[in-house]
């Protein structure tokens, strides 16, 4: 069983469902993903597999990376990722994983990295409430407030709260659901919002069932 794909996020829209209602989904072209590398148990201690998207030119591969490609009889690809997977005979290298491993009513997690926001300050980085609004006091209105105590301990408190670079990470969305797939044109449909701006690199994993 594969449990992962590579996609691109196209962007957001809504769709009806069977009732009626308006249902915003966001739209991420998954795969087709060719197996670069098998991972197994005996070899590496774990088994998963190594999957590629999107196309890269040979001239922009270096050598290690060429034969890598050449000796899975793959054409060079942009990304790697790796995802877990049972192995059996069925997974070859060289194999395309496509959308179908997925069914709407799914539950996936979707890593992407985030929208970057560049420099901001605290009340829009970490939501602070800000100063007083009335009494003349607006100096104060997007301060941040103490940062740590004069005599004691005469310095700022490590991991403080304050402004600086927003956004550019990497996020886990998770509990996601499958709205719809379409096999034809390799796309996914995703309730809701997933990481990232449009044309982003994310990665679609099935969320690991817990045995009781």
């Amino acid at each position: 069983m594969i449990t992962g794909i590579i996609g691109r996020k196209v962007g957001m829209t809504k769709i009806f469902d069977t009732n009626g209602d308006i249902v915003p989904v966001t739209v991420i072209e998954a795969g087709p993903c060719p197996i670069v590398q098998v991972i197994t148990k005996e070899k590496n201690g774990y088994q998963a597999i190594q999957i590629g998207f999107g196309a890269k030119k040979k001239k922009l591969v270096t050598k290690a990376m060429l034969g890598h490609f050449e000796k899975a009889k793959v054409e060079p690809k942009r990304f790697l990722r790796e995802v877990k997977a049972v192995i059996d005979d069925k997974i070859q290298v060289g194999q395309e994983v496509k959308v179908d491993i997925f069914h709407p009513g799914e539950k996936v997690d979707i890593i992407g990295i985030s929208k970057g926001h560049g420099f901001q300050g605290g009340v829009r980085r970490h939501h602070f409430a800000g100063g007083p609004k009335s009494h003349g006091q607006s100096d104060r209105l997007r301060a941040p407030g103490s940062i740590g105590g004069s005599s004691f301990p005469s310095h700022t408190w490590k991991g403080q709260k304050m402004a600086g670079r927003m956004g550019g990470e990497q996020v886990t969305t998770k509990n996601l659901q499958i709205v719809d797939v379409d096999v034809q044109k390799n796309l996914l449909l995703i309730k809701g919002a997933v990481p990232g701006k449009k044309n982003s690199l994310v990665t679609v994993k099935k969320i690991k069932t817990r045995t009781l």
